[in-house]
């Protein structure tokens, strides 16, 4: 028996002491560090006993241009939404991280694709019994052929019926409830969490089988665990949404196979999640009246395109000071923009309030809506209705000219599909897009657009 050892980690990033002390001096928390029996066993490896691990060669240095490249792989998911996130379906060999809030639907998302993938997947859950993921897979998809259940939290058991039933995919519900025998600590602990994803990225490496974790987050919003959790895996993936709201967004924090600008919107269903394939549709407002401060502009999510509806009022202030309140915007870019529609257009809007929302219920960075912006707050202040069929792909500058945005032909190309008749551009854009169906209005200053909108 090894000799038992007694290590202070600190709960929050992870960082072990010798003592224990009051104040963390890596993250600077407080109380955060407590003690931990670690025992070490010699006989770490998954599968420490077979012949393979024992007679496997050490790796050898070799030039870069010696290396054999193997053109890359992807087992197919079935869900695109979760390919585009991923970068194109699942690396063979990966370890991949999915956190979220909880009862945001990790569990939901991870069986639902579970049950549709074509390849033998071993889901084990360490949270719910088979009998309750029988009733969700009941509702999910009831005629799965190769999706197999373990409720099981020990490594060493996991291991064994891995060996037993061979899987292509393992996904493992959650990292948080699985414990090892050469650890002496509660499930959920730094030093749990970390020797249980290290001995499943061994054997994810080993075998070329993708693995797939769920991991629990903080009050804080971040993974819980040690922050190397996140160095170790080659996926970090983020489930969020309102649980008052429909869509669910799945976006990638890191990935070593892709990008990690790419986005997958889902919508929240009694039968699970369904993907949204055509996002604009469900940001946009299917009303047939003429109603004023209301624009669409044209945005990007990573390498999406995204039309989006901003609704703007603008009132007499009743008090002293005038109000700015945004929804789903920056409120330093909108006092912004206020000045500059002050000090360059002639607009006298320092004693009025000001409201503006981006409808949906997401948030939006892109600096390319701010001609949007602009015309939903004009159209509200003079109380005049821009057309439908209008929308706008543009950013303003401090001078009031207007200022071309990155990737302008995908915006256009997406308010052509979805039936826009006009689109206002930065005239210093260079748009490739040969014979738009669309108009393509370019423009140089806030008097132009202006001009054309309100005459």
């Amino acid at each position: 028996m090894a000799k038992v050892k007694t290590t202070f980690f600190c709960q929050n990033c992870g960082t072990s002491y010798a003592k224990w002390q009051g104040q963390c001096s890596a993250c600077k928390e407080w109380n955060t560090i407590a003690e931990e029996l670690v025992q070490k066993d010699d006989k770490k490896s998954w599968n420490s006993n077979t012949t393979n691990a024992k007679n496997k060669k050490a790796p050898k240095p070799q030039k870069v241009a010696d290396i054999n490249q193997v053109e890359e792989l992807r087992m197919n998911s079935s869900d695109n939404e979760f390919n585009r996130v991923l970068g194109g379906g699942v690396v063979p060999g990966s370890v991949t991280l999915l956190g979220g809030e909880p009862g945001i639907g990790k569990s939901t998302l991870l069986l639902q694709i579970a049950l549709k993938l074509p390849y033998k997947t071993l889901y084990v859950s360490g949270e719910e019994s088979a009998q309750q993921i029988k009733m969700r897979a009941e509702r999910i998809n009831p005629r799965s052929e190769n999706c197999y259940i373990l409720t099981e939290t020990k490594t060493q058991n996991i291991f064994k019926q891995i060996e037993a039933t061979e899987p292509d995919i393992l996904v493992i519900d959650s990292i948080q409830t699985l414990h090892t025998d050469y650890i002496e600590s509660s499930a959920g602990s730094i030093s749990q969490i970390r020797e249980c994803t290290s001995e499943l990225i061994k054997f994810a490496k080993e075998t070329a089988t993708p693995v797939i974790l769920i991991g629990h987050i903080t009050k804080d919003g971040n993974i819980a665990g040690p922050k190397i959790l996140e160095h170790m895996v080659d996926t970090v993936l983020q489930f969020e949404g309102d649980r008052n709201h429909v869509y669910r967004i799945l976006r990638a924090l890191k990935n070593r196979f892709g990008s990690t600008s790419e986005l997958g919107i889902y919508e929240m269903l009694g039968n699970g999640l369904r993907e949204v394939s055509n996002p604009s549709e469900i940001l946009i407002s299917k009303n047939d009246e003429d109603l004023s401060g209301t624009a669409i502009a044209a945005t990007l999510e990573g390498m999406r395109p995204l039309m989006i509806e901003i609704q703007a009022l603008v009132s007499t202030a009743v008090y002293g000071t005038p109000q700015r309140s945004t929804t789903g915007y920056n409120a330093k870019r909108l006092n912004m923009l206020l000045a500059v529609l002050e000090k360059r257009a002639g607009f006298r809007l320092g004693a009025k309030d000001v409201f503006l929302n981006i409808t949906g219920g997401i948030s939006v960075d892109d600096t390319a809506i701010d001609l949007g912006v602009i015309a939903a707050i004009l159209s509200s202040n003079e109380d005049i209705s821009i057309e439908k069929d209008v929308c706008f792909a543009a950013e303003v500058g401090l001078a009031g000219e207007i200022r071309p945005v990155q990737r302008v032909d995908q915006r256009i190309m997406e308010a052509e599909k979805l039936g826009f008749a006009k689109i206002f551009v930065s005239k210093h854009n260079k748009i490739t897009v040969k014979k738009p169906q669309i108009q393509v209005k370019l423009v140089a200053r806030i008097e132009d657009v202006v001009d054309e909108l309100f005459g």
